[in-house]
């Protein structure tokens, strides 16, 4: 296995989506977490995917193209997913915070916005559904939105969720954050 956090967020979400499900890719970036979801939702699978650069968009429907894989492609916050789908029947939700490899260094998520999201994909998770974070920091980013994100899953009903945030303890300079979130099937006692 690659070790790093992008492989780790691949490999949760391949245990957890089921053909024929609902799946949310909802930073699209360069498409490759939307191809992974249309794969494993499969043909009686719906994805959607969001970003708010354009030129994502069209990266993530070019690539959709070239492997013959279809979804729903959205110019649109991630914040503004609750318009697209209904409430508790997504099974997974992915996030790669950040900025798109590549694109302008200028252009990242934002923490307000991001908070709002994460918010937003707990609502629309069936219980059993899962959310995987790829959580990129620092440099142009800086640490605001890793900051905010991190204190706001602390506050979820441990009841309800599931939350592991995980860290990498020998890598230099700022690697990415591995994060996994269950919806629990039933409330625990």
């Amino acid at each position: 296995m690659n070790r790093n956090t992008l492989a780790m967020v691949h490999e949760f979400v391949r245990q957890y989506v089921p053909e024929g499900g609902l799946c949310i890719d909802a930073t699209a970036g360069k498409g490759r977490d939307t191809a992974l979801l249309c794969r494993l939702a499969g043909q009686r699978g719906r994805v959607i995917a969001f970003d708010i650069q354009p030129d994502a968009v069209a990266q993530t429907r070019a690539l959709l193209a070239q492997e013959g894989l279809e979804a729903q492609v959205i110019l649109d916050s991630h914040a503004n997913m609750e318009q697209y789908a209904k409430p508790e029947t997504v099974d997974c939700v992915m996030f790669n915070f950040g900025r798109l490899p590549g694109g302008d260094p200028r252009i990242f998520t934002q923490a307000n916005s991001s908070v709002r999201a994460i918010d937003a994909a707990l609502r629309l998770l069936k219980p059993g559904g899962v959310m995987a974070i790829a959580l990129y920091y620092g440099k142009e980013n800086g640490f605001e939105e890793r900051n905010a994100v991190l204190e706001h899953l602390k506050t979820l009903d441990d009841r309800a969720f599931s939350v592991l945030c995980c860290a990498w303890s020998n890598r230099r300079g700022e690697p990415p954050m591995p994060i996994f979130v269950w919806k629990e099937c039933a409330a625990k006692g």
